[in-house]
């Protein structure tokens, strides 16, 4: 069952009154993957948007699988549309690509680096994003010493 991909369509809920958006996963991750926790996956909703994320247990009586803002607005969809689902689960590695700029930084900050890189993927791209998303020079030079004093402080995202 490696690649397997597995279909179904499902109704866009909201997470209580937060702009956050999942769907429910309608099977058994047991039966599917052999895992009870988290599952990576490779999602394509609509036959059009892709994304990778992970189904998760969170408080709920079935996985779930977020929809990110973005996600939703390349589908024009919110809260209560239904949307077709084509998963997989993810079995590639999820490395985050580091400008040289920043590399550099943590070439003069190795402990900070090896702390970056023991925090999970996600938070190893929020970091790089924040620092990305900066307009001016300035605000991303001040953005990378600011994650480095972070990841000292244990702040594992922005």
């Amino acid at each position: 069952m490696s690649s397997q991909e597995i279909q179904f369509s499902a109704i866009i809920k909201q997470n209580g009154t937060m702009n956050a958006a999942f769907v429910e996963f309608p099977f058994s991750t047991e039966d599917l993957f052999h895992k009870k926790g988290q599952v990576k996956v490779k999602a394509i909703f609509d036959s059009k948007v892709e994304y990778r994320g992970s189904l998760s247990k969170m408080k709920s009586p079935c996985h779930i699988l977020g929809l990110t803002q973005e996600v939703r607005k390349q589908l024009r969809k919110t809260f209560g549309d239904e949307v077709s689902v084509n998963l997989s689960e993810d079995k590639e590695e999820r490395t985050v690509e580091i400008a040289d700029d920043i590399a550099q930084i943590f070439d003069q900050n190795p402990v900070a680096k090896d702390l970056f890189d023991k925090m999970s993927y996600t938070h190893r791209k929020e970091y790089i994003r924040w620092i990305e998303e900066a307009k001016k020079q300035e605000t991303r030079e001040n953005r990378k010493s600011k994650m480095i004093r972070m990841i000292f402080d244990g702040k594992k995202g922005v």
